[in-house]
């Protein structure tokens, strides 16, 4: 009797596994990049995983009722069979090799940046965000951490003509254009970060004292939220952003108000100067 109820228990979980599956109430968001093969290597992980879990309940469930207890039934010692291993070999391989490649192939992909892709520092701290991008040069300026304070927050070297002209977001809001690949290069002041868009699907860790990097192409507009994803300190819940993926002529309507690094100097100077005067009167 208990092993019938063992089996029966074995058989609901299997059935219960598949049917939560379709009809779960969590799914993902739609995906606004080219990352999709994200969405299709974790469904494949899930049909695979989920055939082996399945039949594994069934064969319990199989052996618990065929080999339950009886009175005058005896074993069958089988120390080893090598059949039986040889088959459990060759699945196993198969099914480990199936659940790497088409993980490795998105890998190769997420970490081979276009040509043309359009590079954008992110600047992570506690618990805020800033972004700097390439101005008409195309060439995001040399940085020294040693030079980051107030007047200077990424800690651009003056001395670098490349940099004079990239144009700082002073936000948390960043604008993407659709359909052009973007190259995220991620810095940390302080802790360990995560930039992460989940409708974007790429995340990665932003380690203090290296660039890390991803790259992405946004496929629809939209307003998209950007979350740390990393624990980084007490305020880790509010590092938030958010980031808008436009049509050409309204990111570059956003692109012309933003202050380039000269511009930034000029302005910080003026209220220096400002602020002594107002302090000797």
């Amino acid at each position: 009797m208990l092993a019938l109820i063992v089996a029966h228990v074995l058989v609901l979980i299997a059935v219960g596994s598949v049917v939560f599956h379709f009809w779960s109430p969590w799914w993902w968001t739609e995906v606004a990049s080219n990352w999709g093969g994200m969405d299709d290597t974790i469904l494949l992980t899930f049909w695979i995983t989920g055939v082996v879990f399945v039949a594994i309940c069934l064969f319990m469930a199989y052996c618990v009722w065929k080999f339950r207890y009886q009175k005058n039934r005896r074993s069958d010692y089988q120390p080893e069979n090598k059949k039986l291993e040889f088959h459990l070999t060759w699945l196993t391989t198969v099914g480990v090799a199936a659940l790497l490649a088409p993980g490795l192939i998105v890998w190769n992909d997420y970490v081979t940046v276009p040509k043309n892709a359009l590079k954008i520092e992110v600047l992570s701290y506690q618990w805020d965000w800033k972004y700097r991008l390439p101005g008409e040069d195309g060439i995001l300026g040399k940085t020294d951490i040693n030079l980051v304070n107030d007047e200077n927050p990424f800690g651009l070297i003056q001395g670098d003509k490349n940099g004079m002209d990239d144009l700082l977001v002073d936000s948390n809001e960043l604008h993407l254009q659709i359909n052009k690949p973007v190259k995220f290069e991620l810095r940390s002041l302080d802790v360990l970060h995560n930039f992460y868009v989940p409708q974007f699907r790429g995340k990665m860790d932003i380690v203090p004292g290296m660039i890390t990097y991803y790259w992405i192409e946004p496929t629809r507009t939209g307003d998209f939220e950007i979350l740390c994803a990393e624990y980084c300190g007490t305020g880790h819940y509010a590092m938030r952003g958010r980031v808008f993926v436009d049509e050409k002529s309204d990111y570059d309507k956003w692109m012309a108000k933003q202050i380039t690094f000269e511009k930034f100097l000029a302005k910080n100077s003026k209220e220096k100067i400002k602020k002594i005067k107002l302090a000797k009167n």
